[in-house]
This record gives structure tokens, C-alpha cells and sequence, in this order.
């Protein structure tokens, strides 16, 4: 069975350091696989917020996930502070993928994931082309 591995972009657009949370534990002891994603959605609205943008007004549009894979690569546990760093990949007419890297304080990598990221017409219930110059407005 193939393997999911995730190539990182070399220069992330945004970073921030997160705690790991209780509830963000599963029953082996480590952080679990939702809180990845969880922890993917936070950081990417804190991203796109440092824009002064939104999920539902992203330059003038709304944003939806699409998709999203996880690579893992060891373990994190409660009360550890991590880094997460973004970087953006495969713009296309209608939206791209924010790659996301995952780090101790050590500099060992927990995870790798990616979130597909389109944008979204709410008010038909449909995908919408991506504003213009995108990639300039976001890195």
C-alpha cells in the first residue's frame, strides 16, 4: 500500500507556536489525528486573520477544505509546545493547498499535513473561481 509523503514548500508564509491539550490526547497517550486537523483549522485562521481575512470572506469570497492527508512522523504528548509552520502550494483557478509542517522545540517534525483549500459560493451551494492574483495576496 502506498504511503502519503508530503513535500514542503522551502519558505513557510506564517508560524506560530501552539500547547498541546489535554483533550487534544488520544487514548494511546499522544496527540491524536483530530487534533492535527484541529489544530491545522487554527492555525490557518490565524493566518489568514494576520490578513485581515476571513474563512467566509476571503478577498470577497468564502473558503471550504476540500480535502486534507496527514504524514506522521513521531509523537507529541500533553503540555508540549509545538510550532506550526504554513506554506502554500498548487494555486489553481479555484483554490490551492496549505501545507502544514509540525515541530518540538527540538526541531523534531510530528507531522506533515495538507488541506485542500476552495473557495465557495455559500449563496448557490457551489465552488467559485479564486480571486485574482491570489498568490500575491497571500504570501
Amino acid at each position: 500500500m502506498a504511503r502519503i509523503k508530503l513535500s514542503l514548500p522551502e519558505k513557510p508564509v506564517f508560524s506560530q507556536k501552539l500547547k498541546v491539550r489535554v483533550d487534544d490526547i488520544n487514548y494511546g497517550g499522544h496527540m491524536g489525528n483530530d487534533a492535527i486537523l484541529k489544530f491545522c483549522h487554527e492555525i490557518r485562521l490565524n493566518y489568514l486573520e494576520s490578513l485581515g481575512q476571513s474563512e467566509l470572506n476571503c478577498f470577497g469570497k468564502s473558503i471550504i477544505m476540500s480535502d486534507a492527508a496527514i504524514q506522521y512522523k513521531s509523537e507529541a504528548f500533553r503540555g508540549e509546545e509545538i510550532e506550526v509552520k504554513i506554506s502554500l502550494d498548487d494555486f489553481n483557478p479555484y483554490g490551492l493547498d496549505f501545507l502544514y509542517q509540525f515541530l518540538k522545540t527540538s526541531g523534531e517534525e510530528i507531522a506533515r499535513a495538507k488541506t485542500g483549500i476552495v473557495f465557495f459560493d455559500y449563496q448557490n451551494k457551489k465552488i467559485a473561481k479564486a480571486p485574482k492574483n491570489l498568490k500575491e495576496l497571500l504570501v
